[in-house]
């Protein structure tokens, strides 16, 4: 793909969205007045501020009606640093989703929280009830540090882990927006009761390095316009990959001596997904390795990172303004002098690491201290009540009968923790009694390891379906490699309703992204432990050809892989250009063994739409219309 960079930012004015910031009194205006109107939604201007105080406005297309006005509703998020939910605050959110929501709550790919279908005029007392609650939704959303991620594991023999949390946490802090204007608007100015910062870390957010810090401004480390974009950062210890490290703007990985005393960390930098279907300029990146540095360094080396960017990011194309960009742009090198520039000293070398590795710490397990910890599966992260399957009521319960704190998942999953033994037993009834497993084992690994989007009918990005279509795609697939004798075979699948990669497709094994209503952009070639990125393989495959087109490349893949050769490494190793010759020439097997002659041919996209058109109203396949077509046309040259 080409990768070339816009014109110099120089020479360009600053987006729309940069004046909104400038003039918006530090996000007070004009959310701050317009929550007090008696209206069903914001305006644009209050709608791009409303993402920093954690709420997307969103229109539920599935209820629009033509000459009506749209089906308003707003989705909120919460920041849970590390994926931490208290059980107090899991309770009340469980509550808003059903005096305010539409009765579920969605683990994020972030590690928090998602609320869908609140109105504007609960909107406040929603915010409020989660603040009051331990919460908040601050930097949830918009050009800000984002929820910072860590391990969910709640190993207490294992120090690292602990380390992970607690700077997860720490940097939350020092990044967190400090405008007064969240709790005017949400809470009429009164700061809840919440834990007393760390020293520490209020007194790195003042000191000013190399110019960090912006001297007399209500936000000491972003400014009047704060970032460019959104800017996500992990902490992690080596060898766990649970937290996509490779994606994000910023990653730490805790570094300890031979006594697991906490050292320093190495960072990455220059991670992100997002782009856009036909702007070649806008690509998926791994982070790259930037250095090392000592743990009472850790606080300065953030502020000049964030500093880097909030200086030199690009705020003239939206599109082009992540750190990954800057960081393309420059060059590793130059970046890192940047950095030490506002650092004020060299980074360090980068320490040696193993190989990292994906886990999701479901099922049962040790916690290291006579404790144990349970992950729970949620498909897709929709904690709902369906049917007999009551997960929500499952969860609430445990909650308000145990006391438990929670730990989200980057795979949308759920952990409790701190579990006496003797209460195993009762968690186990009641999860039963509502029809929720707690054996991983037992989960579908297509399923287990798959993660989507919400898309549509709420996320104004979409362009097709993402969490209501990927169950019956994973049953395809699940058909299809059971018929070619894969039966015990699985990988990572990933689909998001649009290319900006909420759920990271772009690191899967196979991947659709929404590139058409129903039509999918197929991308193979991640690994199974999301390390390396995948590749396009096709720009648009309609969800009908699902079946037909993967055949051949999952017969090829069982016919050339090496031994126990997981398909993302399969495809990425034999390459794209010979995948398709086979698949050119495959003839595939009917039921009874005998060979059912079968070619492949191109359609232009406008030619494909008025078959589908036409196809449709005359109620036949459009093999048949093809091939009636092509029997005249042939008769005639004859």
């Amino acid at each position: 793909m080409v990768k070339s960079a816009p014109s110099p930012i120089a020479s360009r004015k600053p987006s729309k969205v940069e004046g909104i910031k400038e003039n918006s009194n530090f996000l007070r205006e004009p959310v701050a007045t317009e929550i007090l109107e008696d209206t069903t939604h914001f305006t644009e201007n209050a709608v791009q501020l409303l993402k920093f105080h954690g709420s997307y406005q969103q229109d539920n297309r599935d209820n629009r009606t033509k000459g009506q006005e749209k089906d308003y509703q707003f989705m909120l998020r919460t920041k849970n640093p590390g994926g931490l939910v208290p059980p107090q605050l899991y309770l009340a959110l469980d509550k808003i989703a059903d005096e305010y929501g539409n009765h579920t709550l969605r683990a994020t790919t972030r590690q928090g929280f998602q609320l869908h279908g609140i109105l504007k005029k609960n909107l406040k007392s929603a915010i409020s009830t989660i603040v009051n609650n331990l919460g908040s939704t601050l930097g949830a959303c918009g050009d800000i540090n984002r929820n910072v991620m860590a391990p969910p594991a709640p190993f207490k023999n294992r120090p690292e882990y602990q380390y992970a949390w607690e700077y997860a946490q720490n940097i939350a802090d020092l990044l967190s927006a400090q405008t007064g204007a969240y709790y005017e608007i949400w809470l009429d100015g009164e700061k809840a009761i919440s834990v007393e910062e760390n020293p520490e870390v209020k007194a790195a957010r003042q000191r000013n390095g190399n110019g960090t810090i912006i001297h007399d401004n209500e936000e000491p480390i972003y400014g009047t316009h704060y970032m460019p974009r959104k800017f996500k950062i992990c902490v992690t210890v080596p060898g766990d990959n649970s937290v996509d490290l490779y994606s994000q703007d910023l990653t730490l990985v805790v570094i300890t001596n031979k006594k697991k005393q906490l050292e320093g960390f190495n960072i990455f930098a220059g991670g992100g997904l997002g782009r856009t279907h036909g702007k070649e300029e806008t690509f998926a990146r791994l982070a790259d390795p930037i250095g090392y540095v000592a743990k009472d360094d850790v606080y300065n080396v953030v502020k000049a990172i964030v500093a880097t960017q909030r200086d030199y990011g690009d705020r003239t194309d939206r599109r082009h303004a992540r750190l990954k960009y800057l960081i393309n742009d420059w060059g590793v090198d130059k970046f890192r002098t940047q950095v030490e520039e506002y650092f004020g000293k060299p980074v360090e070398a980068f320490k040696p690491l193993p190989e990292f590795k994906f886990h999701d710490f479901l099922g049962w397990n040790e916690q290291g201290d006579g404790k144990l910890f349970l992950g729970i599966s949620i498909d897709n992260g929709r904690v709902k009540d369906e049917g007999s399957f009551q997960l929500k009521t499952a969860l609430r319960e445990i909650v308000e009968q145990f006391n438990l704190p929670i730990r989200l998942t980057s795979n949308q999953n759920l952990i409790f923790y701190d579990i006496e033994p003797d209460s195993k037993e009762a968690i186990q009834d009641i999860l039963s009694r509502h029809g929720v497993g707690d054996d991983p084992s037992k989960i579908e690994p297509l399923v287990r390891y798959a993660m989507a989007c919400p898309a549509l009918p709420t996320c104004g990005l979409a362009i097709t379906e993402s969490e209501r279509a990927i169950p019956g795609i994973l049953e395809r697939i699940r058909a299809l490699l059971d018929k070619l004798g894969l039966k015990k075979e699985h990988f990572v699948v990933r689909m998001t309703g649009c290319p900006n990669g909420c759920a990271r497709p772009y690191l899967a094994e196979l991947a659709f992204v929404g590139s058409a209503p129903e039509s999918y952009q197929l991308w193979l070639g991640g690994s199974p432990n999301q390390t390396r990125l995948a590749q396009p393989y096709t720009e648009k495959l309609h969800h009908n050809d699902l079946e037909s087109f993967l055949e051949p490349i999952f017969v090829y893949f069982k016919k050339s892989r090496k031994s126990k050769e997981s398909f993302g490494d399969f495809c990425d190793r034999i390459g794209f250009d010979t995948i398709r010759e086979f698949s050119a020439t495959y003839e595939p097997q009917a039921a009874n063994g005998a060979n059912k002659s079968r070619h492949r041919v191109n359609l232009k996209e406008e030619v494909y739409s008025k078959l589908k058109e036409v196809a449709e109203s005359q109620g036949k396949p459009m093999t048949q219309l093809v091939t009636e077509a092509l029997e005249v046309y042939f008769q005639n040259l004859s």
